[in-house]
């Protein structure tokens, strides 16, 4: 909105400082500054209010330390991360914008979800909270819709390198080659580091690509469930999703700057997606949402975010890494999704198979989640927090020198 409004002033009246807001890191930066503000700010009073209506968390017995004292914390905290992240990007951002567009669905769609989830299981008084296959239901048609949107819509494109030869000199430049519609995305790690989904159904002939959808789309889908869910599962201590969400997510933010900026893209010899550097400011209010939410939430935390905020975190980084063709990159820069995912799949199935095997269930770790094990063997769960933190930025470093590292 403030974009629309300093660019018409700018235009007519030459208002002196309204040209900044053509900037991209000047609105980024001031979507960090709104959103650390609304959500320290204004973050106190939404807590206050949720402890006002009793809307608190109702938490198993697990045997686990400090169990008891966090019964009744005030939890759908994830609205202080949708509101100071919706609110500075409606104002700062390009609204016509797909990227921002697909954004702002995927925030409203996936913290939908997990509203009605924590809903029914504070005011319905169901501990299981909404049935997990409605929540799958709609992951699904968020993928669908975000699948579907980037594949057809025009306004997404790629520029693809141009070789330019001049006295044997080879340079590799962009802003000569025309905006394509293309399936392409990033091989993290490798030279010719590109690798388009279409070429899965090349064996159909002549017009294979025009099919490319029915393996796209699926993948999105797949991509958008599996990062959601591993955010979702995530978030059972104090400060863990929040603080490597934010870690994952400046990385991700500084893929989006470089891939949607020529300049950049051409020294780094990466892909460049017009229009798609817009999304930097949604990740600069997303980041900062996140930081300050954590001032309320690191231990002894005096909120949760719920599932109204774990599910919409995943759903947002999935969606973000998907645009900026960087899926591929996600095993590694969301490491920590990635392992407390496999350590309930690892847990369960394996339980399963020595139950049928000898009779009797076993398990590979105390408990899981993975963050659980650990706190199951007696580790303090801030030291937990901490460490983990460290690893996501270990794995954020890394994921950073694939910009180079092929």
């Amino acid at each position: 909105m403030l974009y629309y409004i300093f660019n018409y002033l700018d235009e007519a009246y030459n208002l002196p400082g309204a040209g900044l807001f053509q900037y991209i890191t000047f609105r980024s930066g001031m979507a960090v500054i709104l959103s650390l503000l609304i959500s320290t700010i204004y973050g106190k009073r939404i807590i206050g209010y949720l402890r006002n209506k009793q809307v608190g968390e109702t938490v198993r017995e697990l045997g686990l330390d400090g169990q008891v004292q966090k019964a009744g914390t005030p939890t759908m905290g994830g609205l202080i991360i949708i509101l100071a992240t919706l609110v500075p990007v409606l104002l700062l951002a390009k609204l016509d914008n797909i990227y921002i567009i697909l954004l702002l669905i995927t925030t409203v769609w996936m913290g939908s979800i997990g509203f009605l989830d924590d809903y029914i299981k504070i005011f319905k008084k169901d501990k299981d909270g909404l049935k997990g296959r409605f929540k799958v239901i709609g992951q699904v048609g968020l993928g669908i819709i975000v699948g579907a949107t980037l594949y057809f819509h025009p306004g997404v494109t790629i520029k693809e390198d141009v070789v330019l030869k001049k006295q044997g000199i080879e340079t590799v430049v962009k802003s000569t080659s025309p905006e394509v519609k293309s399936m392409e995305t990033t091989i993290p790690f490798l030279k010719n580091n590109t690798f388009d989904y279409a070429e899965v159904l090349s064996f159909m002939g002549d017009d294979y690509q025009k099919w490319a959808w029915l393996i796209f789309i699926p993948i999105v889908i797949f991509i958008i469930t599996a990062v959601s869910n591993g955010a979702n599962l995530t978030d059972g201590i104090d400060g863990l999703a929040a603080g490597t969400s934010a870690i994952s997510v400046l990385v991700l933010g500084i893929f989006t700057f470089v891939s949607g900026n020529i300049i950049f893209s051409n020294y780094l010899n990466i892909m460049y997606i017009p229009n798609s550097g817009e999304m930097t400011i949604y990740i600069a209010a997303f980041v900062g949402a996140l930081i300050g939410f954590l001032w309320y939430n690191t231990y002894p935390a005096t909120v949760f975010m719920g599932d109204t905020g774990s599910l919409t975190i995943g759903g947002i980084i999935a969606v973000i890494a998907i645009a900026v063709r960087k899926e591929l990159m996600i095993p590694v820069l969301c490491g920590i999704f990635l392992a407390e995912n496999f350590s309930v799949v690892l847990q369960v199935a394996y339980f399963k198979y020595t139950k049928k095997k000898f009779g009797e269930g076993r398990r590979i770790f105390l408990m899981s989640p993975l963050h659980h094990h650990y706190q199951k063997k007696g580790y303090h769960e801030s030291k937990i927090v901490t460490r983990f933190w460290i690893v996501a930025i270990i794995l954020a470093i890394f994921s950073l020198v694939s910009l180079k590292l092929r």
